[in-house]
């Protein structure tokens, strides 16, 4: 969002700028860039990351020592252990979750992977599904938090909304194209069995080879002269 707000502490001055705030899985990135960025002399142009480890007093405090803009300790504040408003155990336990059940759907997927290259693509199918169930889990686990109240950032005379940004919706779409995927692999393996098996270049197995009938072949006498089976020991005696 843009806002006119103050700078820093002990100062009347007022910038305009645009300030930002990014909430992932291990932390937060606040972000200030100045509109123009050079204002009172001063490049504004900042861009801060914090984990939820690092987000303790003692860091708060080094954030201050910094000089940080007034904007960016404001929302830091907000996500600190003493803070009233408890971000910091929202989002860091939801995101401990959602980060968990996300490896756990990249393991599914590359079993799932390795299931393709083998004679059994219904449980490829299978693990396909799977790991759309675990990338919908995860997203749950995060989305949980916005049913919860929220905590007013008031910046100037503006307020910060969060919101679902495009690393969410992505992984929608990627759980809503496992799901697609999963789901026609199966049905297609129950309907036509065969096919999917030449479709994934499925060999026949040993005893399928045994059911291979071979023609009728003609031995050459000349080249069974110097054999000792049998076999060429008959063809030299009808020869004679």
């Amino acid at each position: 969002m843009t806002t006119n707000a103050t700078y820093k502490s002990f100062s009347s001055v007022v910038i305009n700028a645009e300030v930002g705030l990014h909430v992932g899985l291990y932390g937060i990135n606040v972000t200030l860039k100045g509109n123009p960025v050079v204002q009172f002399n001063e490049t504004i142009n900042y861009n801060e990351m914090f984990s939820w480890q690092d987000l303790t007093e003692e860091e708060y405090e080094e954030a201050l020592e910094k000089g940080l803009p007034n904007p960016i300790l404001y929302i830091v504040e907000k996500f600190t252990l003493h803070s009233p408003c408890g971000l910091i155990f929202q989002y860091r336990y939801s995101g401990r979750f959602a980060s968990a059940t996300l490896w756990t759907a990249f393991c599914s997927w590359l079993l799932s992977n390795i299931l393709f290259s083998m004679p059994v693509i219904l449980y490829a199918g299978y693990m396909m599904i799977v790991t759309a169930g675990f990338i919908f889990f995860s997203m749950a686990s995060f989305s949980t938090i916005m049913n919860v109240p929220q905590c007013v950032f008031a910046i100037g005379t503006d307020s910060v909304l969060t919101e679902y940004s495009h690393s969410f919706w992505l992984a929608l779409a990627t759980g809503v194209l496992c799901t697609v995927i999963g789901t026609v692999v199966v049905t297609l393996n129950f309907l036509i069995p065969e096919k999917m098996k030449a479709a994934f270049s499925v060999g026949v197995d040993g005893c399928e080879d045994e059911d291979i009938f071979y023609g009728e072949g003609y031995l050459n006498s000349v080249f069974l002269d110097g054999a000792h089976s049998p076999l060429s020991l008959r063809v030299k005696e009808v020869s004679l």
